[in-house]
């Protein structure tokens, strides 16, 4: 939906729980990748956009090479993995209707790498109509509003707060060392600055409007040093 390029959504966790600490281990993983490019190889082309958009966090290319990307995930690890294992044809290929009984009663996180909003809106509309619950996250919050009904908002300063919560999104904001909440706003419970109170697939509150909850979300930068101080330079320039 992004650029018209080839990409794949890849549903995992299903025989295995996730080890993520932060997420839990109920959350079933969705991989949005392209699909004729490995992940690390499309962050140093420029080919993530196809799966990440206008994302901020995705560096700028200079002479081949990515520079202050501030992205949380580590690409060559599980996103290279899945990708590989997608090549090897090891997943089965189901209709967005298959999907839904697969997931029935589960709990889903959309875009556990890329852009939910990558994905047709009818694909996660169809499938995620039998879920438990369901967390994600869209950068492309502007451009597709529609994606409200599942998933919150990525806003990096408050001003993007503001201007999300008024197309109707609840939000999720990364915010800087110094940064106050604001109104409507609490720390994410399973995050290191709240004392990881709870983790995501207990805690519920990131599924857009269709989750119980009605605040907001804030995060403090986080990830390997690099990429946190990638962030923090970015919004003090």
């Amino acid at each position: 939906m992004l650029d018209g390029k080839p990409i794949v959504a890849i549903l995992t966790g299903l025989g295995k729980a996730s080890r993520n600490s932060k997420t839990g281990g109920g959350l079933l993983q969705t991989w949005i990748l392209r699909d004729d490019v490995s992940p690390t190889d499309a962050i140093h082309s420029g080919a993530d956009a196809s799966i990440c958009g206008a994302c901020p966090h995705r560096g700028s290319i200079v002479d081949g090479r990515n520079v202050g990307r501030s992205c949380y995930v580590t690409v060559f690890q599980a996103p290279l993995v899945v990708w590989k294992s997608e090549k090897r044809s090891i997943y089965p290929t189901v209709s967005p209707e298959e999907a839904r009984d697969i997931v029935a009663d589960r709990m889903v996180r959309l875009g556990s790498y890329g852009d939910p909003a990558a994905v047709p809106f009818h694909v996660w509309q169809t499938m995620l109509a039998r879920v438990s619950a369901k967390a994600g996250y869209t950068h492309q919050w502007r451009d597709f509003p529609e994606m409200a009904e599942f998933t919150m908002a990525s806003c990096d300063t408050a001003t993007e707060q503001v201007q999300a919560a008024m197309l109707g999104f609840r939000t999720f904001r990364v915010r800087g060392p110094n940064e106050p909440l604001v109104t409507r706003e609490i720390v994410c419970p399973a995050s290191k600055e709240a004392g990881f109170k709870t983790t995501c697939d207990t805690c519920k509150a990131c599924g857009g409007n269709s989750a119980k909850a009605r605040v907001n979300i804030a995060i403090m930068a986080h990830g390997a040093a690099g990429k946190v101080n990638a962030f923090n330079n970015r919004i003090t320039v």
